[in-house]
């Protein structure tokens, strides 16, 4: 029976990004896309409750949902392309720019996989790194090769061996520079992300203040916790590709006891 994958990303349906993942998970199977509209970087898990969405068909397999997130596409594809089977897997991306450490709970293409595991679907996102986001999107195409090749080895390797993720938990993939990659892969961990606040303030014509958010640095650092693994952000600096499995079960388990002990 042909396997059925439906992809999102947050970069929007126009993306050479999500173009290059369908082109490269095509031969597995039939691919399905539903993407949103418009850009929609760091929305984090959000799914829109305030207003209607308009699910548009703009070719065969091939969608865009005005005005949605990753999540509503993946919510709204299940609910009604997918209401009497679900697809055998969800990949987010090719996101272009790299989700890494903490930065993954601001991720669109974190969420949209997060969405299709929270429906027992299991789920990718995968991401690639480059320097400048906003140079490269004026300069496509940009060189996807290294993601494309992996992600058709690893969707092949998981519809045909069955690879289970587990309740609940998806893979986060990150690809260095084509011109980096060392040619091989790490498990790593989520790294130490350190926030620094940035932002413009303006006057509008008519002279009320505004706030544009700006161009955050990112500073990461590796997490010393013991479990002897790598960051993802250190392994993609030394040109491997990164997975990184991660769990929708937030819960601290080790502060339990702690917080027991106060006897609240």
């Amino acid at each position: 029976m042909q396997k059925v994958i439906l992809l999102t990303n947050d970069d929007g349906y126009f993306s050479h990004g999500i173009k290059a993942l369908k082109e490269a998970l095509s031969p597995l199977g039939r691919v399905v896309v539903v993407a949103p509209a418009s850009e929609k970087s760091a929305c984090g898990h959000g799914l829109t409750i305030t207003k209607p969405l308009k699910l548009i068909e703009v070719e065969k397999d091939f969608y865009k949902l005005d005005d949605g997130s990753p999540t509503d596409c993946i919510y709204m594809a299940l609910a009604t392309l997918f209401k009497h089977k679900k697809p055998d897997l969800v990949v987010s991306g090719i996101n272009l720019g790299a989700n890494i450490g903490e930065d993954v709970t601001y991720s669109g293409t974190v969420a949209g996989a997060m969405e299709g595991a929270l429906h027992d679907v299991p789920s990718l996102a995968i991401s690639q790194y480059i320097q400048d986001k906003d140079l490269n999107a004026q300069n496509l195409p940009l060189d996807l090769s290294v993601g494309q090749d992996f992600i058709y080895k690893l969707v092949k390797k998981i519809l045909e061996e069955g690879y289970k993720f587990g309740t609940r938990k998806i893979l986060n993939i990150n690809i260095p520079h084509a011109n980096a990659y060392n040619g091989q892969t790490k498990v790593t961990q989520l790294g130490y992300r350190h926030y620094q606040l940035s932002y413009e303030e303006n006057f509008n014509p008519r002279n009320v203040r505004y706030y544009w958010l700006g161009n955050m640095k990112l500073v990461l650092s590796e997490r010393e916790d013991g479990r002897g693994l790598e960051s993802d952000y250190k392994a993609i600096k030394e040109g491997f590709i990164s997975i990184t499995p991660l769990s929708l079960d937030l819960t601290s388990y080790e502060d339990i006891k702690a917080l027991k002990d106060l006897s609240l």
